[in-house]
């Protein structure tokens, strides 16, 4: 019924007040807008087929099947037809109904994604795809479920949501599709993923997107080429990165520097085995928790292994390999090693999400007296270590979910204590930090390091984690004072995480262009012509030998193309060799990104590149 005339002034007023004064939690428009972006597909394509639709960071996403990839120009046309949605201002209309009421309904508008959710949910009391959670709510116990209505779009889905299409606001946009399998399973059908963004101002909104503008061109995949740094091979398998001569010195540089923080705090070296026998992941407790995500190998026996997906119960049986005296304790091993992870196919992301990673993982096994000061070295190893590279950090205490015990290893008392010991470490740092409750390992609380990098964009990179249950599982002790067996605590501690992933957060933060220290190549020798390249080939040797990484560019390239591929290549420092330089000994020193050159003596050049070198500065 439409409102009287002298009503719709005042109608329009009050939409337009809510609509500005009303603050909608920015993931409720986010949410909000995955409906809108669904009910434009269905006035498309009516015969469309709706999976999914949750929030994500910055935005949102729907998986939809039209039975045909969708294309820019269907993009675009979802995108238009979404502003008339909004336009139109339909209401999003919350309703109740038992579960077989619903099952019935979608049924009939042929939505099978729907159905089987719903299934799940009547069955299995959930809509995981893994059992884990099944218990928690139990199969019959969930008899009744919400549905959303947006216009003649109807929608599974327990909200929240806004009131009306136009209080999403306009800072929105559709972003880009990608394929992806329908609950994340490659025998499932493929769907395809619509992705969004939606902020809280039409500034913010522009503001990401010119991020992500420089992010395209920081993309680590493409540098990663450009710089040859690392290549993927379709023989050896995807996400499994092959690392060339020069990646293989990044990857080095960083290792050494983390071990050369660790060793001034009394750590050892230890190496362990790739494979190991299923019994010690059950024992850990790894197996029933992740073993999905494992590569297993049967041997010629009969015999059940995995790859290693991580290193900590391997270094468990390092420690229990004799009884240790209180006074031996802490023992702390390091070990950079890969781990293996058998990750989905459309899940992997450059160096980013992989299947074979390489930790610079540590274990420290100590009492429970000892835990705040082992915490506060591998705290001032993961701030000097960023601090090289101009991170500024913030911690998250990574706490249990209290309402969700039956995830978490050992009794709640367990918990408490060591979550009060993380706490009180944060606290007596006085660092910026705050809490994620549910953000646990399954084994024990953890201190995460959050960096902030050149665009803006936070990484979660170093972590330090308490873990009281797998000593208990592997009756791990030591002898105290009073000559008795006491139980000891396990300190896991990873400065980079995966060094892979670490350098994809680096490449993109420098755009490439790496610190003296860390570039593979930190001097390029241009000789102008080829009756230069002799004296050009005895500097390369001198400087080599004294310790800086050095190429000559020996090509029959003209001396200003030389200097242009020596930018692209990133490289710090350019040598120019001519006439002039052979006759004098006085070298023409160029740096990247600036036309500027200077002369320097031979001895007084290699002396500064090798302080700054030496110095990470």
């Amino acid at each position: 019924m439409e409102p009287p005339e002298a009503l719709r002034g005042l109608t329009e007023f009050y939409s337009w007040f809510l609509f500005y004064f009303m603050d909608y939690p920015l993931e409720e428009r986010r949410h909000s807008a995955a409906h809108v972006l669904a009910c434009a597909v269905q006035r498309l394509f009516p015969e469309a087929k709706f999976g999914v639709g949750p929030t994500v960071e910055n935005g949102f996403y729907y998986d939809i099947d039209i039975g045909r990839p969708v294309t820019t120009e269907d993009l675009k046309k979802i995108g238009k037809e979404m502003i008339a949605v909004v336009k139109e201002n339909p209401a999003f209309v919350r309703e109740e109904m038992p579960i077989d009421d619903a099952i019935a309904m979608f049924e009939k508008i042929g939505q099978t994604y729907k159905v089987e959710l719903l299934h799940d949910l009547k069955t299995r009391g959930t809509t995981k795809v893994t059992d884990e959670d099944v218990g928690a709510v139990g199969a019959g116990v969930i008899t009744s479920v919400s549905i959303y209505r947006t216009g003649n779009f109807v929608d599974l889905c327990r909200g929240p949501h806004v009131e009306h299409a136009r209080d999403i606001g306009t800072a929105w946009q559709l972003m880009r599709v990608a394929g992806a399998y329908w609950r994340g399973k490659e025998t499932n059908s493929q769907l395809q993923r619509i992705y969004g963004v939606c902020f809280a101002t039409k500034e913010d909104l522009t503001a990401h997107l010119k991020m992500l503008e420089e992010a395209e061109k920081r993309d680590h995949k493409k540098l990663g080429k450009e710089l040859d740094l690392f290549v993927f091979s379709d023989l050896v398998g995807g996400g499994l990165p092959l690392w060339t001569p020069k990646g293989t010195i990044l990857r080095n540089l960083l290792d050494q520097f983390v071990w050369q923080l660790r060793a001034a705090r009394g750590y050892e070296r230890v190496e362990i085995p790739h494979i190991t026998r299923k019994e010690l992941y059950v024992k850990s407790g790894h197996w029933e928790k992740y073993q999905d995500d494992l590569f297993k190998i049967k041997s010629r026996e009969g015999h059940e292994f995995a790859m290693k997906p991580m290193n900590c119960p391997h270094h468990t049986q390092i420690f229990a390999r004799k009884q240790w005296s209180y006074r031996e304790l802490p023992q702390r091993y390091a070990n950079t090693t890969m781990c293996y992870r058998d990750e989905q196919s459309g899940e992997l992301t450059g160096l980013s999400r992989v299947r074979g990673f390489t930790q610079d993982d540590a274990h420290v096994f100590c009492r429970m007296a000892q835990v705040k000061e082992e915490f506060l070295h591998v705290w001032d190893v993961v701030h000097k270590f960023y601090a090289a590279f101009g991170f500024n950090l913030r911690v998250r205490l990574s706490l249990h979910d209290p309402e969700h015990m039956e995830k978490y290893l050992g009794a709640p008392e367990q918990w408490e204590k060591a979550e009060g010991v993380l706490r009180e470490i944060a606290t007596e740092k006085k660092a910026e930090w705050f809490e994620g409750i549910g953000e646990a390992a399954f084994y024990g609380p953890k201190l995460d390091f959050m960096a902030k990098d050149s665009l803006g964009r936070d990484w979660q990179v170093a972590t330090i984690q308490l873990d009281m249950n797998m000593p208990e599982r592997f009756d791990l002790t030591c002898i105290n004072e009073q000559g008795e067996h006491e139980r000891i605590v396990m300190i896991h501690a990873a400065i980079m995480g995966s060094i892979e992933r670490f350098l994809s957060i680096l490449i993109e933060h420098y755009a490439g262009a790496f610190p003296l220290w860390l570039s593979p190549v930190q001097v390029m020798v241009l000789p102008v012509a080829d009756r230069h390249i002799e004296f050009a080939k005895d500097l390369v040797q001198e400087m080599s030998h004294a310790g800086l990484r050095v190429e000559m560019d020996a090509s029959a390239e003209s001396v200003g193309k030389k200097i242009r591929n020596a930018e692209m290549s990133k490289a710090p420092l350019m040598l120019v060799v001519g006439d002039k330089e052979i006759e004098s000994g006085i070298l023409t020193v160029r740096r990247r990104g600036s036309a500027d050159q200077e002369q320097m003596e031979r001895m007084e050049f290699i002396r500064a590149a090798l302080e700054q070198s030496n110095a990470r500065a």
